[in-house]
């Protein structure tokens, strides 16, 4: 099919004509909006030196897992997809192998978003194709060289108001620093405070985390004392450079509340290397208690990620590392893993605490029904492998029934490949003007109603739920 459909006006929308037409008007009416990016894992330094952007192959194949991990599965070896240690093959190869892999992409969310990349971001006219893998890599090189090409420039070109990044607790914020500094950048660019490593005791460098930690932030104090401490200190530290939000990709949503004895004789299990398995659990479900603690009392938006088994291929992740495509969902338990949570902070004032998943069942089941009575709960947007045109609808008709739109978080790019971010804000917004079509299609919605709920969740949501 022709590479035009990336241009085609009505991609995404409804295809009945008549629901076709009140969708467009709707998207119209969001269309221009700017973009708000609350959470994402865009390097600020990219922005702060405005660097420009590698070669095509290691810009938009290579470090891209939603791209690499199905040509793999196809029996492409990831050494001729991957950077490694034991692996650098020449940047034009990996693009060959990616053109040569192409169709396998059709009706994927990685397919439409680099069809809408390759068009709009790029200006291809032709068909990406294992034909056409010299040319492209020729076109798309020449224009990463034009002197508007550089971060900074598309930050305006794409109409990005805000963008988060995902930062270390310990990472000094220079770049950001730099950025809120420039009078020339007009964007925001905010930090996220993610404290994984640091509250994840099977980690593999917890430990050493935790020195550091309370090396740097503890104010004199050691242990468990100091543990938290450091992170009250570093959390503070991150919202007066701007942060909005801490961010917790744990594995399951649990959370516990301990006193503080019996916490800390789980801290100094794990310091001595004695911890079980089910201290680790214990304590990271403590500490999830505790984070919830700290945004109650320093206004930080908590925002949790759960549901993903990291790195299952463990060969791969020995030689890749992480975040190289081989994470898979599991089913999750929200209504039972995060009542100590609500339980003490769930009505608390001004606390905002973002729900996402993996797992598509507890979006009616759970999510949905603890959005409809916390006011401190909202719905996270379909995230990772949820991400797609038929999981947003699937999602956005799951949760409205029972939740309504005003407990949505807006939309969440979530992504490391900066170019992609206006082609996944487009594609949400297109879907959300779809569903409001079909409810006033089916006058279940005043159109005039539609027009402002669509201004609402694209807009106003993330304005309001991340507090920008």
């Amino acid at each position: 099919m022709s590479q035009s459909i990336a241009a085609n006006p009505d991609r995404l929308l409804p295809a009945d004509p008549g629901t076709r037409s009140i969708a467009r008007d709707l998207l119209q009416r969001v269309q221009d909006l700017p973009i708000i990016s609350p959470h994402g894992h865009v390097d600020a330094a990219v922005i702060e030196q405005n660097t420009p952007f590698p070669d095509p192959a290691a810009l938009l194949v290579s470090p891209d897992h939603y791209v690499t991990r199905l040509i793999h599965a196809s029996g492409v070896p990831l050494d001729r997809l991957r950077y490694s240690e034991a692996s650098q093959p020449d940047s034009r190869t990996v693009w060959r192998e990616f053109c040569q892999a192409w169709p396998l992409f059709e009706g994927t969310a990685s397919g439409y978003w680099l069809r809408t990349q390759f068009s709009s971001v790029f200006g291809l006219e032709q068909d990406i194709s294992a034909e056409t893998a010299d040319a492209s890599y020729d076109a798309i090189s020449a224009r990463l060289l034009e002197p508007g090409f550089r971060p900074r420039q598309l930050f305006k070109d794409f109409n990005i108001e805000v963008l988060a990044t995902t930062d270390d607790p310990l990472d000094d914020l220079a770049s950001h620093k730099a950025i809120a500094g420039d009078p020339g950048f007009s964007g925001r660019v905010l930090p996220t405070f993610r404290p994984d490593a640091y509250l994840n005791i099977a980690h593999p460098t917890w430990s050493a985390n935790v020195d550091r930690l309370i090396a740097a932030a503890g104010d004199g104090a050691t242990g468990y004392a100091g543990y938290l401490t450091a992170l009250e200190n570093r959390r503070r530290y991150f919202v007066d450079h701007g942060a909005v939000s801490a961010d917790h990709g744990v594995r399951t949503p649990a959370t516990l509340k301990l006193d503080d004895a019996d916490a800390a004789r789980l801290f100094d299990r794990a310091r001595s290397g004695e911890a079980t398995a089910q201290d680790r659990d214990a304590f990271e479900a403590h500490m999830m208690y505790q984070m919830a603690r700290m945004s109650v009392a320093d206004g930080l938006v908590m925002t949790i990620h759960p549901g993903s088994y990291r790195n299952h291929h463990e060969p791969t992740f020995n030689t890749y590392g992480a975040d190289t495509g081989h994470d898979i969902p599991f089913a999750v338990n929200y209504t039972e893993a995060i009542r100590p949570l609500l339980q003490d902070f769930g009505t608390a004032k001004d606390f905002h605490l973002v729900l996402f998943t993996l797992d598509e069942t507890v979006f009616s089941r759970e999510l949905a029904p603890l959005a409809g009575f916390y006011p401190s709960v909202y719905l996270g947007a379909p995230w990772w492998f949820l991400d797609a045109p038929d999981a947003m609808l699937r999602f956005r008709s799951a949760v409205t029934e029972t939740a309504g739109f005003s407990r949505s978080s807006g939309f969440i790019d979530d992504t490391r490949a900066f170019c992609s971010i206006p082609a996944r804000h487009d594609a949400s917004r297109r879907i959300e003007a779809s569903f409001l079509a079909r409810l006033v299609a089916e006058h279940r919605v005043s159109e005039e109603r539609a027009h402002e709920l669509i201004v609402d969740l694209v807009d106003s949501s993330p304005r309001r739920v991340f507090k920008l």
